[in-house]
């Protein structure tokens, strides 16, 4: 398995790379960041979530309209060039994006306006082909009810299905039908995208291959309630009669806020999801294990036990633990997939048998750096002397500051002391950074990721995301300016020194 192998990597998500459409994409950015990757040293690129994003849920891509489906957004409008979807001039007149972050409204504008020249050029030619027809059979079973979803929520202007009449509510088949016949042209253009969008990852992961970088997916563990997935299966998920959820998922009160986490999305119902064999999660993960050589499984402890708050509530403190067929749903996966190339989100309110399930089934956890110089450092699971090799050593994620903005905001003064103290020297804003990424490096850890923006040594104004708070975030980007030979460099030899390197 990857994972036993002593490596490193970069955390770093699509929309974050370089381009000149306003957001990363598939195309030269993407390559130019792999070739950077080996240059450095590194055998991973982890990403966040390809799913679509939302404007009305802050472009989280962990609150999606689909949990499979992928983004379109992140389509190359130069590969479609190349692929002769779209012609030279038809992509050179874009308005001028800002480059240091992602503005989804005027992104989503430009770019579905080329997606649909690029349709509307080339639909007929690509319906009939071979690899079309075959994408369409092969995804059948969440491309069809995700494509009239989408065209569904058009007609009714992003109204909220539940709200939708009655009969398509409830899916009743001949106004499915109907409405299938009707809106087909929106249909066959959400098929497009989609099929557009797997091509070219296909090719782009064929490429990080070549590169020998393997890629690190996310999924999360909960889907929207405003989403195709709970439309077509309101049976795999605790709804009243009405189909509205009647509990929600979050968590008790942590590190990111004293009333909890209230997300909001529906609770799976295990007892209906074991009944079909967790079909619906076996899908999801053929999925993604497709895409991806690894995943990452966010929440994992929600796999073990959830913590169901009731509708209504305002904040998640009146929640409580529910425990789920751990052990079977996993015993299910492995038996499917005959190994699990899983990293397990164990962050957070961690009991024994959450432990004891991922040594079960030996998956790694994951430990931050950014929480591990507390008073009770000597014992604490994030700091290196304490770590197995069954491990993921991250410097922070996607949710917390950057180190050198934690160092700058953050960090209170005997935190400073005793990182100090571990590192044997005082450290400024200016380096601090530097040797966190070596403590991630020479630990014992099998595996060591870093976000970019810790590679870089950037403040909090390059965070990607604050729990808890529902806008402005993941808008990041990095300049192509700051993927230089030195920092390659430095970071291959550091890579080489603590025996990471492929």
């Amino acid at each position: 398995m990857l994972l036993n192998r002593r490596r490193s990597g970069i955390l770093l998500h699509l929309t974050s790379l370089p381009s000149p459409y306003g957001i990363g994409d598939l195309g030269p950015g993407a390559c130019e960041f792999a070739r950077f990757l080996k240059e450095a040293g590194q055998s991973y690129w982890q990403i966040l979530p390809l799913n679509p994003t939302r404007p009305d849920h802050g472009n989280s891509p962990y609150n999606s309209y689909s949990a499979f489906a992928c983004n379109p957004l992140l389509i190359s409008p130069e590969l479609l060039v190349e692929e002769g979807l779209l012609s030279q001039s038809d992509i050179e007149d874009h308005p001028p994006f800002p480059e240091r972050c992602v503005d989804y409204r005027a992104v989503t504008e430009y770019k579905y306006a080329y997606l649909n020249r690029a349709y509307e050029h080339s639909f007929h030619r690509i319906a009939k082909s071979e690899e079309f027809l075959t994408f369409q059979g092969e995804n059948a079973d969440w491309l069809d009810d995700y494509a009239l979803f989408a065209a569904l929520k058009k007609e009714f202007h992003g109204r909220e299905w539940n709200s939708w009449p009655r009969e398509l509510r409830d899916r009743e088949p001949d106004a499915l039908k109907e409405c299938t016949r009707r809106l087909e042209e929106t249909i066959r253009r959400e098929k497009f995208y989609q099929y557009i969008f797997f091509r070219q990852w296909s090719r782009f992961k064929d490429f990080l291959c070549s590169m020998g970088i393997s890629i690190i997916g996310d999924v999360p563990i909960y889907v929207s309630y405003e989403s195709s997935d709970v439309w077509a299966h309101p049976w795999l998920f605790k709804l009243d009669d009405e189909k509205r959820p009647r509990v929600v998922a979050g968590v008790p009160p942590d590190y990111f806020s004293s009333t909890g986490q209230l997300w909001g999305n529906p609770v799976y119902d295990w007892d209906a999801l074991k009944r079909t064999g967790y079909s619906w999660w076996l899908r999801r993960m053929e999925l993604n294990l497709k895409l991806f050589d690894l995943v990452r499984l966010d929440h994992f402890r929600g796999f073990v036990a959830c913590w169901e708050v009731d509708s209504g509530e305002d904040t998640a403190l009146n929640g409580r633990w529910v425990e789920a067929p751990a052990e079977d749903f996993f015993s299910t996966m492995l038996a499917r997939f005959h190994e699990l190339p899983v990293i397990a989100e164990d962050l957070g309110y961690i009991t024994p048998d959450v432990t004891a399930l991922m040594e079960r089934f030996g998956l790694p956890g994951m430990k931050l750096l950014i929480f591990a110089f507390g008073p009770d450092i000597a014992t604490h699971p994030y700091a290196p002397h304490n770590y197995t090799r069954n491990c993921v050593v991250y410097t922070g994620t996607h949710d917390n500051n950057t180190i050198v903005g934690w160092f700058r905001e953050e960090a209170s003064g005997e935190e400073k002391e005793r990182l100090f103290k571990y590192i044997g020297r005082t450290v400024t804003d200016r380096d601090v950074h530097i040797e966190l990424v070596r403590l991630a490096m020479f630990s014992c850890a099998n595996t060591a990721i870093i976000p970019m923006q810790d590679i870089l040594g950037l403040g909090s104004e390059a965070r990607m995301n604050v729990p808890s708070s529902p806008e402005g975030h993941w808008t990041w980007r990095l300049r192509k300016s700051e993927l230089t030979p030195d920092v390659a460099a430095r970071l291959h030899e550091m890579t080489w020194i603590y025996g990471r390197s492929p």
